[in-house]
């Protein structure tokens, strides 16, 4: 009683009636009714750019798709406007093997090639499915481990059978007769595409997370201490490596090198975008993605986790932290930069390049002078509560994690962790489209002969015709 007594006397209007409390006490200076200042004000904010105000903007039409060998389409990541699923409708589901949780992930997207799909599970199972009926070729199992009497670790076996976990991530490519494939159990390993049979395996220092890049007669995968290896597709033997600066704090996502003639884009978690050459590996210039927010301690991680993309020239970047820029490929300069921080790829199109930030805001930025057109928050009307476990306490605001966008039959399409393939107007940015997808998606749909594939957070391979 004594101390509600004296929270209660603390009040300013009791002590005015309460008999005991001396009405001289207390500060005699009262706050005046001052401006409201929001702290996010001292963060540079995307505005669209009165210039650009009701302006049309060039987008090409869509061409067809005879591969997609790389994790990005092509070596370069640049698709550009593809044709796929014009019907928008399921044709065929397809489990392909282990499906992520605690210990393992779904995280390599899929390629294509001479109408199989290649697909890797959350166990480093790679699985050969036909494009037109979702039938399994053939299915190879490239980590197994060894345990003692105890149960305790030993090693790692290439190959055999068996549930492992804990080695999650890698990735597939392909090129000619050979399915290039990295893994998180240390192995780089090609297969032949048409039955799975291991041509040659290299094992490596460290874990890969992230999915192979194929260019010339070089393979390129990033380990997870950031360094960069150039193998040769014939051998598997390391040809060079570069090491950028060890960063252990990451995004649960894994990029992969971009390659254009001579040179090669290697993207770091430390936030480094290092240019190289492809023959010999000598660096020719470095940038780093950094942006540190007074508001989001999460800006710390410098992760660039979506593949950087090349394009007429130009080098396109985001990282985790906060900052896109537009690189010059051959100087490396900056020709523009945005306070953008994403894990997904950009899409460069047209006049344009289209991104989706990590907050889920799609951005639509012209080009060459990086001028912002429109932006468009594909989480609205999607935020909502879970949890309140007591008395409401508890609760949680979830707002839905957005990856891609493919500019596929004049849709824009992305998938979200609600399970959801949807398709938005590309000038516009209205919803025109959506398919239930029955689980979370977090990798970016691939497009092959007219369809668009979706591999789910449960291992499920989608058609979309």
């Amino acid at each position: 009683m004594c101390g509600l007594a004296a929270t209660v006397a603390s009040c300013g209007t009791v002590k005015k009636v309460l008999p005991f409390v001396n009405k001289d006490d207390g500060p005699k200076a009262v706050a005046t009714q001052g401006e409201r200042i929001s702290i996010l004000e001292f963060e540079q904010q995307l505005t669209p750019s009165p210039a650009l105000s009701g302006r049309d903007f060039f987008i090409p039409g869509p061409q067809s798709v005879a591969q997609w060998s790389q994790p990005g389409g092509n070596a370069e990541n640049d698709v550009g406007h593809v044709i796929a699923a014009p019907e928008f409708k399921v044709a065929w589901r397809r489990n392909i093997g282990a499906d992520s949780d605690r210990m393992r992930q779904v995280m390599s997207p899929p390629v294509a090639a001479d109408g199989r799909i290649f697909v890797i599970d959350g166990e480093a199972q790679v699985s050969a499915v036909d494009a037109g009926t979702g039938e399994i070729v053939w299915r190879k199992n490239l980590a197994t481990d060894e345990r003692d009497g105890g149960g305790r670790f030993l090693r790692v076996i290439p190959t055999g059978g068996g549930k492992t976990g804990g080695g999650f991530g890698g990735g597939v490519a392909v090129s000619g007769n050979t399915v290039f494939v990295s893994s998180g159990y240390r192995t780089v390993t090609a297969l032949n595409s048409a039955t799975g049979e291991i041509i040659w395996q290299h094992q490596t220092d460290l874990p890969i997370h992230g999915a192979p890049t194929v260019a010339s007669n070089r393979l390129y995968v990033v380990d997870v201490d950031n360094q960069l290896l150039a193998l040769d597709i014939a051998t598997g033997m390391p040809t060079w490596s570069y090491r950028g600066i060890t960063e252990p704090a990451r995004i649960m996502r894994a990029s992969s090198p971009a390659v254009s003639g001579d040179t090669v884009i290697a993207p770091f978690s430390s936030g480094q975008v290092v240019a190289l050459r492809a023959t010999n590996g000598q660096p020719v210039w470095e940038e780093v993605l950094s942006r540190t927010s007074r508001t989001n301690a999460l800006s710390e991680l410098r992760d660039i986790a979506g593949r950087p993309v090349i394009s007429r020239g130009s080098v396109y970047a985001v990282s985790q932290s906060g900052l896109m820029q537009s690189l010059d490929l051959r100087t490396g300069n900056p020709k523009w930069e945005l306070p953008i921080g994403g894990v997904n790829a950009p899409l460069p199109v047209g006049d344009v390049v289209y991104v989706v930030s990590k907050t889920g805001e799609l951005t639509v930025i012209n080009r060459e002078s990086g001028q912002i057109y429109w932006t468009r928050d594909l989480n609205e009307g999607r935020v909502r509560e879970e949890g309140g476990w007591f008395f409401g306490f508890g609760k949680r605001t979830v707002r839905p994690t957005w990856s891609g966008p493919v500019l596929a039959s004049n849709r824009l399409v992305l998938v979200n962790s609600d399970g959801q393939l949807v398709a938005f107007d590309p000038k516009t940015g209205a919803q025109t489209a959506t398919i239930n997808l029955g689980a979370p998606a977090y990798i970016a749909p691939a497009a092959y002969n007219g369809a668009l594939y979706v591999l789910t957070d449960d291992a499920r391979l989608i058609s979309i015709r």
